[in-house]
């Protein structure tokens, strides 16, 4: 038997921190879309070290860096753009600088620097990335999806998606049922 999840990010991570810090029973709030959290006392250095441990099992890190956290929340921002229907309105730059409060430019300076490679490459990735999904959990044509994502063509989209993954939209489609099948087969 095999079954399929799906699980929302935001509410993942909240749980997950939510739990955590109970474990610790101090005082504390958290804000900035669950990026901030504040103590109502200062955390002693174990405790903080048991915090940082239970986390990371979870795969979330404690950052002591605000260009660091500025950088992960231009990756979010991104992605939630994407996923927004309304976003493809918006340039990414404006987007970003509208979001995070930031000129474009200081955004992709401290992005480059962080990183190597610039906010467009990620863009860039992050859409492929998106059409995986999209291609392989809905319904959508390629022509919806490139509407979708603010491609000017179903050429673009599948030029961007071939350049990232070596293969076709396509052609990633055919592997990803014939996995399906021979899983099927073999159960």
């Amino acid at each position: 038997m095999k079954i399929y999840v799906t699980f929302d990010f935001n509410i993942t991570r909240n749980a997950i921190l939510v739990e955590q810090l109970e474990k610790l029973g101090v005082q504390y709030s958290i804000n900035n879309g669950a990026r901030e959290i504040h103590f109502s006392e200062k955390l002693t250095e174990e405790d903080e070290l048991a915090l940082a441990a239970s986390l990371k099992k979870y795969g979330i890190k404690i950052i002591d860096d605000q260009k660091t956290e500025l950088v992960q929340r231009i990756k979010d921002t991104i992605t939630a753009m994407l996923k927004d229907d309304e976003a493809y309105l918006y340039k990414v730059s404006a987007y970003l600088a509208t979001k995070l409060d930031y000129s474009y430019a200081y955004l992709s300076n401290l992005f480059s620097e962080n990183t190597y490679t610039s906010i467009e490459n990620f863009v860039i990735l992050k859409k492929v990335d998106y059409v995986k999904e999209l291609i392989t959990t809905t319904d959508l044509t390629l022509t919806e999806i490139a509407y979708r994502l603010n491609y000017s063509s179903v050429a673009h989209l599948s030029g961007q998606f071939k350049k990232v993954t070596g293969l076709t939209p396509s052609a990633f489609l055919k592997i990803i049922e014939k996995r399906k099948t021979v899983d099927s087969n073999n159960l």
